[in-house]
């Protein structure tokens, strides 16, 4: 008996370590208790013994449904870092994310504060791991549309930590092919190219009118209230020039709507 419990103690230490192994735990417990209740159900009346009966039909239905609701809604909670094959990766996939995004933000504003330093560290800290991903391909591939790329190769590098791939295309037109002949997870472009000032914008109501409801994001030089909300207008879902913001809103599309949180 001593040695069951010790057994017991060993496994219920290593459920405890997420919270998927928490769930789990829960359940046992729960199901061990009920059957020792229902090995003196004989002694019970015939109201005392239906809710138990109800429980133990109905219990694992609520069970899997709870399960299948988080594991579709917030599958990234449901791990812890050591769940990975390699903490050690864990840990520099977040470094090197940080400083990228760091790298990015610097090169759009040069005096970087203790504030912005902490939000830096606080968006790369609860964006989801690479590990937690969709195993789809396309669900981590991003189209990035801009004529001078290189503007942007430390953003790039910081989404690429977290497990996002890219194509990049330079031009509208180059945009479209790619769009006809491959699925993403995004698109973000800037706004003003060689072929007008407002491309970003043509881009973006072209996929639109084919039906394409992929997430857009306008990457470009204005942060303003106003552009924004044009964003919006057009059928896009966002607007920044913060490389910060980017990093968010491009997570939580390309991992899922609990990707990160607020910084």
């Amino acid at each position: 008996m001593k040695d069951q419990v010790q057994s017991f103690g060993e496994v219920a230490q290593g459920l405890a370590r997420n919270p998927l192994g928490i769930i789990a735990l829960f359940i046992v417990l729960v199901y061990g208790f009920a059957a020792l209740v229902t090995a003196f159900a004989g002694a019970f009346t015939v109201e005392e013994r239906t809710p138990l009966i109800y429980f133990l039909v109905l219990f694992p239905l609520i069970v899997l449904g709870v399960f299948a609701w988080l594991v579709s809604k917030h599958s990234g909670k449901l791990f812890a870092p050591g769940d990975f094959r390699n903490e050690e990766n864990y840990v520099r996939m977040q470094l090197s994310a940080g400083a990228s995004l760091a790298a990015a933000t610097l090169s759009n504003q040069p005096n970087l504060g203790e504030s912005d330093i902490r939000g830096i560290v606080d968006v790369v800290q609860h964006a989801i791991p690479t590990g937690a991903a969709s195993p789809e391909k396309w669900r981590n591939h991003v189209l990035w549309v801009d004529d001078l790329p290189n503007n942007n190769i430390y953003e790039r590098e910081a989404l690429e930590a977290m497990g996002v791939t890219f194509d990049l295309a330079l031009s509208t037109t180059e945009a479209l092919e790619k769009l006809s002949g491959k699925r993403f997870a995004a698109i973000i472009s800037d706004m003003g190219r060689r072929e007008g000032p407002r491309e970003g914008y043509v881009l973006l109501d072209t996929t639109r009118q084919k039906g394409d409801r992929t997430p857009f994001f306008i990457y470009a030089g204005s942060n303003a209230a106003e552009h924004k909300r044009e964003t919006l207008q057009h059928g896009g879902q966002g607007c920044t020039n913060r490389a910060q913001e980017l990093f968010q809103m491009v997570i939580r599309s390309v991992i899922g709507s609990e990707g990160i949180k607020d910084g």
